[in-house]
This record gives C-alpha cells, sequence and structure tokens, in this order.
C-alpha cells in the first residue's frame, strides 16, 4: 500500500472527503476544476486498493462514551493474534501495535459510568502487564497536516461544511445504534443501500444521517496511511508536563504539522501525542529540538508504531 505513489489530483480528492467525507463527488469537481467521472474513478481507485476510505466516527463526549487509552505487554509470538481480536471487539476504537513486537496500545470506548476491561484483559495467559489511563479530553482531533495541505484556502472554504450547531450531550435511538456502525464502515455509503443494509427507510435514514452531522455527533474522517505521502516514521509520545503549563504545552504540539493528535490523561503521564515524520532523522530532530525544548516538559516516552490492526469502530 505505502509503495503507491499519489499524483496532485488523488492529494486534492482526498484533501476534499478530509474536509468533508460525504461532499457530492459533483461539488468536488467543480471546485477542483474537473469532471464528476474523474472524481468518482480516483476515490474508486484509492479506496479499491486499500489506500484510502472514509470512516463515520461518533463524537464520544456527545454519546455519553468514556475513552480508555489501554498498554498491554504479552508474548511476542501472541501480539499479532491478540491484536486482531482487539480489533474485533465492538467496544475498541483504535488498535496498534508497537515496535518492540511485545506491547499493544488500544483505546477502549465504554459508557460514561463504565470502566475499561481490565479484569477481562488481566485473565488472558498471553498478556503479561496491563495499565489503562482515561482520555480526558482531546487537545486536536485526527487532523495530521500532511493529508490536509493540498487545497487552496479559496478551495478549502468553498468544501467545508457548516460548523456543528449544538455540543450537548445526545440520547441514541435505536436508529443510531444500526446507522453509526454502518457508516463506520462505510462513510460514503449511499442512502439507498444504507436503508437496505439496516432494515430502514431511506427518508429517515437521510434525516437522521444529516442531523448527527449538523450537531455535530457524527464526523467523517478519511484513513490513509501516510507512507503513501511519503512519511515513513510514526510514534507514540508520552509526555509528562508541570501541571501549570500542560495547557500550554498541548496547545503548542498540537499546532505542529508532525502532530497527528494530541490528548490530556491521567496517570503518569498526562499527555499522549502520536507524531508523524519523514524518516527517524527527522523524527529525533523533532523530539530533541523540539518537544525536548518546550518549557515545562518534564519527562518523555517513545514507542514507534509499526501496525495499525483497527483505525475506528462503531460504539458498542
Amino acid at each position: 500500500m505505502d509503495s503507491v505513489t499519489l499524483d496532485e489530483l488523488d492529494l486534492r480528492v482526498l484533501h476534499a472527503l478530509q474536509l468533508d467525507g460525504r461532499a457530492a463527488f459533483s461539488r468536488i469537481a467543480e471546485v477542483l476544476g474537473v469532471s464528476d467521472r474523474t472524481v468518482a474513478r480516483r476515490y474508486g481507485r484509492l479506496r479499491g486498493v486499500g489506500i484510502a476510505r472514509v470512516a463515520g466516527v461518533p463524537d464520544s463526549r456527545r454519546t455519553g462514551h468514556a475513552e480508555w487509552l489501554v498498554r498491554m505487554r504479552g508474548l511476542p509470538s501472541a501480539t499479532a493474534p491478540l491484536a486482531r481480536a482487539l480489533a474485533r471487539r465492538p467496544d475498541t476504537a483504535w488498535v496498534t501495535v508497537l515496535s518492540s513486537g511485545t506491547e499493544i496500545v488500544c483505546v477502549f470506548r465504554v459508557p460514561e459510568d463504565g470502566a475499561a476491561p481490565l479484569e477481562s484483559l488481566g485473565r488472558l495467559p498471553q498478556i503479561r502487564h496491563v495499565d489503562a489511563q482515561r482520555l480526558l479530553r482531546p487537545v486536536m482531533e485526527h487532523r495530521w497536516i500532511g493529508r490536509t495541505s493540498a487545497l487552496a484556502a479559496e478551495q478549502i472554504d468553498a468544501l467545508r461544511p457548516a460548523p456543528a450547531t449544538d455540543t450537548g450531550p445526545v440520547r441514541l435511538t435505536d436508529l443510531d445504534h444500526r446507522l453509526l456502525p454502518a457508516l463506520a464502515a462505510d462513510g460514503r455509503a449511499a442512502f439507498p443501500d444504507l436503508a437496505r443494509q439496516i432494515g430502514w427507510s431511506e427518508s429517515a435514514v437521510r434525516r437522521r444521517l444529516e442531523e448527527l452531522r449538523r450537531t455535530g455527533v457524527l464526523r467523517l474522517d478519511v484513513e490513509v496511511a501516510p507512507g503513501v505521502f511519503g512519511f515513513s516514521v510514526q510514534c507514540l509520545v508520552w509526555l509528562t508536563a508541570t501541571p501549570a503549563r500542560l495547557s500550554r504545552v498541548a496547545q503548542a504540539l498540537a499546532a505542529d504539522p508532525e502532530a497527528a493528535f494530541v490528548g490530556a490523561t491521567t496517570g503518569a503521564h498526562n499527555l499522549i501525542a502520536i507524531v508523524i515524520c519523514r524518516n527517524a532523522d527527522a523524527l529525533h530532530a523533532y523530539l530533541t529540538d523540539r518537544i525536548g525544548t518546550l518549557d515545562g516538559v518534564d519527562r518523555m516516552e517513545t514507542a514507534m508504531i509499526t501496525a495499525y490492526t483497527k483505525r475506528t469502530t462503531p460504539l458498542p
């Protein structure tokens, strides 16, 4: 997958979809100055070879769910099958294997009053150590600049949907519990296909999907491997920042082009970041010359990401 080369139009199509994952191909084509068929063909090719897909991602804070960051260490021979088993669970939102080959990091999405399933994980014989910390607040969403830098400012303005109109909690309906998993699998699925898949009327599906998006309960993300953009190194960074400077450090990291995600957590480390760089030299420079010089950073731990087993999932 990572050996595929993207041309300028591919990059523009992906950027357009990152702005609005369900934007009509005709609308994207109008902004990019190409034909509808060209845009549809480009996205179809990228999706068909597994380079990119649009996924629906619910806002856990809006739906009454908590996210727990869980680190597991176990036997090297068990790492890959365990990661696949975790990816199949409906309560995992993100599963990755680290470079040690013995460690898995994943995010569990559970009801707000629930806890990470440490007891059940701890009983698995292949796991030697489990640690869980609550993700308190994302400082930035998953918007790595490497996949959102192909369009001009006026093109971005033309494609960007209106901001969400609500920020309060919502109660998910039976329709939501059917619709969200379908959108997690394919965020661009056509309304007739969604209606047939979940056994609901097309008009109801259309209204509810538009409402979920309008109120910010659902966002549409484009999953693309950074390798296709020429960035070969991904790293998890755990930071311990002085409490008085925690917010300032987090905001500084969130503004960096290397950052794909920054969030505040509980535990000995109070910040976690996902960092993407072109190569190991660039990562070293970023860790030492940038993060290492931030006022307020007391301690840093890093681990290279070798594989993503799961990136998004519907709510349980």
